[in-house]
């Protein structure tokens, strides 16, 4: 069966939307994990504001701190599947469906986590987080939770300026807000910044240009996406091994 039009996943799942393919609804949960028989993987994901180009490097949606870190919430109780902030925040219905919600403070019980089913609109007020996942201990004391969204909802190209983590390469040019599949592990085509030597780890390319990937150093050593198959000459597309996951 061609990858074009099918892909397989573990255990074998033959999935609706190639990877050489967009959709401007979604044909599968965003985040979806799938591999092919030759090992590569890739993630499903929706386009932010602007489309997919091949061979760039993409992030997740850039950290919001305001509204999603440090959160005041009403104690929740073992078994609640909703909690409801005491901070006021500024959110769109649903924008951390299918992210994920921990507890970063509280005198007892901190760092669990629980994936998040939605959230109630917010404009400067609070909102009521629902969990796909159960609390599973009641915390004591002052409880604070950061909450992430989904990062593969409103992927963006890698900036050059890091404002969250790398999420996969695109291999097609999915359209602007429309659905299709990014890269994340196995060998594919990246933009190389500065000259790459095979074997060479490399990492989100920061600072240089956007998109593309750098040769790893000391001063470099965050980001990490995997590792040169060839040598690959600056401003080059080649083939990089990704271990992004």
């Amino acid at each position: 069966m061609s990858n074009q039009s099918a892909l397989i996943g573990t255990p074998a799942v033959v999935v609706a939307q190639g990877i050489y393919s967009e959709s401007k609804t979604a044909l599968h949960d965003i985040g979806t994990l799938v591999h092919t028989s030759d090992g590569r993987a890739f993630r499903y994901c929706k386009v932010g504001g602007t489309a997919l180009v091949p061979g760039k490097l993409y992030q997740a949606p850039a950290e919001d701190t305001t509204n999603y870190q440090a959160l005041t919430v009403t104690t929740p109780t073992a078994g609640d599947t909703s909690v409801v902030t005491t901070t006021t925040v500024t959110l769109a219905v649903n924008v951390l469906a299918g992210g994920f919600m921990t507890i970063t403070s509280a005198t007892t019980n901190a760092g669990q986590i629980m994936r998040i089913a939605g959230n109630t609109v917010a404009a400067a007020a609070v909102t009521t987080i629902t969990l796909d996942d159960p609390v599973p201990y009641t915390p004591t004391g002052t409880v604070v939770i950061d909450v992430h969204p989904n990062p593969y909802n409103g992927v963006i190209v890698a900036p050059t300026t890091e404002t969250s983590s790398p999420v996969g390469v695109a291999l097609y040019k999915v359209t602007t807000l429309y659905h299709g599949w990014l890269q994340v592990a196995g060998p594919t085509s990246v933009l190389a910044v500065g000259t790459i030597t095979v074997g060479d780890d490399v990492v989100v390319a920061g600072a240089t240009a956007a998109g593309g990937v750098s040769v790893a150093s000391a001063s470099t050593l965050s980001g990490t996406v995997g590792y040169a198959l060839t040598g690959i000459a600056d401003t080059a597309y080649g083939l990089v091994h990704l271990t992004i996951g």
